[in-house]
């Protein structure tokens, strides 16, 4: 298949009810654009809030989005429709690293997972997804990807207690926009949301503009370099667990849409994401993953053209080339993000409870509740153990509990006879499964 052009779906205006366009088709132009547009304003809110909670420059962000999914495209021969924007993931161990360390040293971690991750999609692309399953069980998955997000709670109540009351406003915002909005609106319910906490902020005297009005309205973004730590490198690690289920996640719902069996892509798109995620971290932007509200706006719209993609990707690039608008989004105060995080972090741990509802988990076995009972609890509590000088955090203790007492079990369980395999999950409705 050539990269360009797309094959012109049907008359190029619009789509059959009982139809789809396919990733190498694509519709008019100027259509293919305004959807373009809808994806571009679908990631906008999630990827600008990465760099403000963990201080990266949101222009260097949206930068190294745009080129990723770029990357992201080529590597997977546009067979694969996705946005790579900011991986929320990362959060946790970038903060944590950042205070022990600095900002460079957070760069230099989400540098090695990214190389690490596309060397983890050459193996997967030599030697298939099998024994990605047999690993990582929803059970485990579903843990992994739920302690992340709760193990965040603190750094989000840190940001509600300096302004409560535009914090309440703005979580408030989301929720209502949440239940009103249908459509694109309602995808973008967290982006609205902000931007009525940043008005109400803006009344109460809570945002400085002074950047805003210095910076130049076209240049470059700031560019920063990593530095390496490996003291703090295991509190990045079980990030690839993460991303791995997230792109299978991406891999799985697009094949399910579109009707096509996209299992040997996988490998592709890990080593796209990790090659995305290696070239931002080396001039400063944020780490990036597969996006769930690009799913929506596809299922949405029916339209899984990856056209529509390389507009996206070309509009966050020209963007990013505005230094104004970068300061615009650092002028968000915490207050804001205080109210927005208390709904994007609880909504990273309910990705990973709905892994358990899709899989159908049967929690009634000791095993799946010992496992996902104490990889919690250990996340939760940010459990931290140091030892020779390295520190393992909540996430990297929690990560390691749900891998050895789930497989620990199952061995013990297969010894004596008292584990009977579980009956394999049937396939779910993808449309709202979370990428970041």
């Amino acid at each position: 298949m050539s990269l360009l052009p797309w094959r012109l779906h049907g008359n190029g205006l619009s789509v059959a009810p009982d139809s789809i366009v396919l990733p190498e088709e694509r519709l008019a132009w100027p259509v293919t654009i305004g959807i373009g547009a809808q994806h571009v304003v679908a990631m906008f809110g999630a990827t600008f809030l990465v760099p403000l909670l963990t201080g990266f420059p949101p222009s260097t962000t949206l930068l190294f989005s745009g080129i990723g999914t770029i990357l992201f495209l080529l590597i997977t021969r546009n067979r694969v429709p996705s946005y790579l924007g900011s991986s929320f993931a990362f959060i946790a161990p970038i903060t944590a690293s950042t205070q022990a360390d600095s900002p460079g040293a957070a760069l230099g971690g989400v540098l090695v997972i990214g190389i690490l991750l596309a060397l983890l999609g050459l193996l997967v692309q030599a030697v298939g997804t099998r024994w990605i399953g047999m690993l990582m069980p929803p059970v485990v998955m579903g843990s992994i990807v739920a302690l992340i997000g709760f193990n965040l709670a603190p750094t989000a109540y840190l940001n509600f207690q300096k302004s409560p009351v535009t914090a309440v406003i703005t979580l408030l915002a989301v929720v209502l926009c949440t239940a009103v909005f249908r459509g694109l609106l309602g995808r973008v319910s967290v982006l609205l949301g902000v931007v009525i906490g940043y008005v109400v902020a803006v009344a109460r005297g809570e945002v400085d503009f002074t950047a805003f009005h210095e910076a130049s309205l076209f240049g470059l973004p700031e560019f920063t370099h990593p530095t390496l730590n490996l003291v703090l490198l295991p509190m990045f690690l079980p990030v690839i667990l993460v991303l791995l289920a997230e792109n299978v996640g991406h891999v799985t719902s697009v094949g399910l849409m579109t009707g096509r069996n996209l299992d040997h892509m996988v490998g592709r798109t890990l080593f796209s994401d990790g090659l995305a995620t290696a070239v931002s971290a080396t001039f400063g932007g944020s780490p990036t993953t597969t996006y769930g509200e690009n799913i929506g706006v596809m299922s949405a719209t029916r339209v899984f053209s990856t056209a529509a993609y390389w507009v996206a990707g070309i509009v966050a690039i020209l963007l990013s080339l505005s230094p104004k608008i970068g300061a615009l989004i650092n002028t968000i105060p915490p207050g804001v993000l205080g109210g927005v995080t208390f709904v994007l972090y609880g909504l990273i741990g309910i990705v990973g409870v709905r892994m358990w509802v899709d899989a159908r988990v049967d929690f009634s076995r000791p095993k799946n509740q010992i496992t996902a009972g104490v990889a919690l609890v250990v996340g939760i509590a940010n459990v931290t153990w140091t030892f020779d000088g390295i520190t393992l955090t909540g996430i990297a203790l929690g990560t390691i509990a749900a891998l050895v007492v789930y497989h620990l079990m199952a061995q013990i369980g297969r010894l004596t006879g008292t584990d009977v395999p579980e009956e394999p999950a049937e396939a779910v409705d993808p449309a709202g499964r979370a990428g970041h």
